[in-house]
């Protein structure tokens, strides 16, 4: 409760502090616009509206942020149209701007007041500065670079006020990528208006609307041409991220971490404050992911649940605290706008994914085709678990009906046999003692032998042995154990990056290595066994290889169908439990490779964020 209150104080202060200057500006520029006087050149003028509104709304990227080129058409209006009419119009235009980027409505209001009230301070300080030291001449060169600096550094105060009052955290590292985006731009207004300074003062004639328009069309091509490639740039980055979650979904889906690759890339997708994943398991919400301002322990309400309930389709809600949706209580109360995408694969509800942001009106459609994007690979990642979970379980119950059916046709007749013999010994005991003793020792001999049985079964029931130690240390541990025993020579090898594999894949590939070395012990007459485990881009391969005497792989397998143990058959059979393949190479003394390739699920293989505006 302590935290919550905590973000919540410093959302009213950022909220406040967003009014105080807005009023401020409004109030400046309303009392500006009584002083505008008509302009020289009514097309030089709507000119420069028309390019200022596009550079404001198409910003560049510079140093892993974003700005706009503005300023050195501002600053021409203010010399050519005085300051009450350059800082109306440019206000207008910001408002506009940010009614169409679909901003809310503080940030509507305060991005103008802060940019205006930014250059009537730096042209105040600039006269002052003028006035009292006459270090600058007014007009001068110098004179246009110090009023620059000064927009550029009260621009920043703004925002850094804003940035360091509200509840987000405001890194070094941010700081650092905002003041070195705003230093580049300044660098940029300073070299093109001083190259417009230089050649007016060159006195090349006449100076109307097409000389303007030539000299100003590279800065307003340059920010079009910048703003698509940041957009291709960010697309790229998006299909990247889209890429890289899908392979790490699939590559750690057999694993209890899989959901954990998604906070590596989301905010590559989407930039977002805060998420979460809640999955549908035996008729219960439960959460399996969380990112940011989100309390994963606070259940969903039953309210939540029906709402997730009637969702079919992704829905974003830009003031999602004003919304007939109610908000799950996981999430911190500085949050505004959200996302709920619901994970729906062949008709049946599976889960919701919901992310998050602390600014109204934030998300953009893209931002909701990604979340969607991301919720279909969910999907599909869920529904892969829960048939590799089924797959198991499946193969669990049928491991024990085996043992269930061994026990019964094994151990249980056997017993039974020794019981029936007993009793008849201890009915032929007096008239015939040494009948009765032959009948109880072979009866010792079969309990013996049902004993040995029933503490196989035990051991088989035990958890397994790559369940224990892992696939590689069991086979290394096995070969140690096979090399006190007999005199060959065993050798392994691992290649690759170890990616993890599920605890049914692991078996299966530890007893085809089991029964591939026996049968070389028993049979090949082998002094050399190697045995190759490799991570491949698109499969896990195990091979084990001696130099034997080989055999027929055909009279192999018609033995194998008289023979029911875990031969050939049986163990072609393990590999399709797993959709793996097993080849077997031997020829007649020449050796045998028994490879078996496992593949693998899959290969391993934005624009509001102008830096010289709040982002509230």
């Amino acid at each position: 409760m302590g935290q919550t209150s905590k973000l919540q104080n410093k959302d009213k202060q950022a909220k406040w502090f967003i009014l105080i200057v807005s009023l401020v500006g409004w109030s400046t520029i309303g009392g500006l616009a009584f002083q505008i006087d008509r302009p020289d050149n009514i097309a030089v003028f709507l000119l420069l509206v028309l390019f200022m509104g596009i550079t404001e709304y198409y910003p560049i990227a510079i140093w892993k942020g974003y700005t706009s080129l503005s300023f050195p058409l501002l600053y021409t209006m203010y010399i050519v149209d005085g300051l009450p009419l350059a800082v109306t119009a440019y206000a207008l235009i910001m408002v506009i701007v940010n009614i169409a980027q679909r901003r809310p409505l503080r940030i509507i209001l305060f991005n103008p007041s802060q940019l205006t009230l930014s250059l009537i301070a730096a042209v105040f300080v600039a006269d002052w500065f003028q006035s009292t030291f006459n270090l600058l001449e007014t007009g001068s060169f110098l004179f246009i670079i110090f009023v620059t600096l000064l927009y550029y550094f009260f621009n920043n105060l703004f925002v850094d006020l804003v940035l360091l009052i509200r509840p987000q955290p405001y890194t070094f590292t941010i700081w650092k990528t905002k003041v070195m985006t705003e230093v580049v731009s300044a660098l940029i207004s300073i070299t093109y208006i001083g190259i417009m300074f230089y050649m007016g003062s060159q006195n090349r004639g006449v100076i109307d609307v097409f000389t303007y328009f030539f000299f100003f069309s590279p800065l307003v091509g340059f920010a079009l041409l910048s703003s698509i490639i940041v957009r291709l740039h960010m697309e790229r980055n998006r299909i990247k991220a889209l890429f890289a979650i899908s392979t790490e979904l699939n590559r750690r889906i057999p694993t209890k971490d899989w959901v954990q690759s998604i906070e590596e890339n989301l905010n590559d997708i989407v930039d977002v404050d805060a998420s979460i994943l809640w999955v549908k398991e035996e008729g219960k919400w439960k959460a399996r992911f969380h990112y940011g301002q989100v309390d994963p322990n606070k259940k969903l309400t039953p309210d939540s649940v029906a709402a997730f309930e009637k969702i079919e389709d992704v829905v974003s809600f830009q003031n999602g605290r004003r919304s007939d949706v109610p908000v799950p209580k996981s999430f911190h109360k500085a949050l505004k706008a959200f996302i709920f995408a619901p994970i729906i694969l062949e008709g049946k509800s599976l889960g919701m994914f919901v992310v998050a942001r602390s600014r109204t009106h934030s998300f953009r459609e893209d931002d909701v085709q990604s979340v969607a994007t991301l919720a279909n690979q969910l999907a599909i990642a869920i529904k892969t678990r829960m048939l590799i979970s089924e797959q198991e379980k499946r193969t669990v119950l049928e491991e024990r009906n085996r043992i269930a059916r061994e026990i019964h046709d094994g151990v249980a007749q056997s017993l039974a046999g020794a019981v029936l013999k007993l009793e008849t010994a201890n009915r032929k005991f007096h008239q015939k003692p040494q009948e009765s003793q032959n009948i109880i020792m072979d009866s010792l001999d079969k309990l013996r032998f049902s004993l040995k049985e029933i503490r196989e079964s035990i051991y088989a029931l035990r958890p397994y042995e790559t369940e224990r130690v892992g696939l590689k240390q069991a086979i290394v541990k096995r070969i140690e154990v096979i090399q006190k025993e007999t005199e060959l020579e065993l050798t392994f090898e691992e290649r690759g990056k170890p990616i993890a594999l599920s605890p049914m894949v692991e078996k299966v590939m530890f007893d085809i290595f089991q029964e591939s070395v026996q049968n070389t012990i028993k049979h090949a007459g082998a002094s050399q066994i190697h045995v190759l485990l490799s991570y491949q881009k698109e499969h896990v391969l195990l091979k084990i290889t001696d130099n034997g005497v080989g055999f027929s792989l055909l009279g192999a397998m018609v033995k194998a169908k008289k023979d029911p143990h875990f031969g050939i058959l049986s163990m072609n059979e393990q590999a399709e439990k797993i959709e793996a393949s097993l080849q077997i190479n031997s020829e007649e003394n020449e050796g045998t490779e028994i490879v078996l390739t496992i593949p693998k699920l899959g290969f391993e293989g934005g624009m509001e964020h102008d830096q010289r505006h709040a982002s509230g």
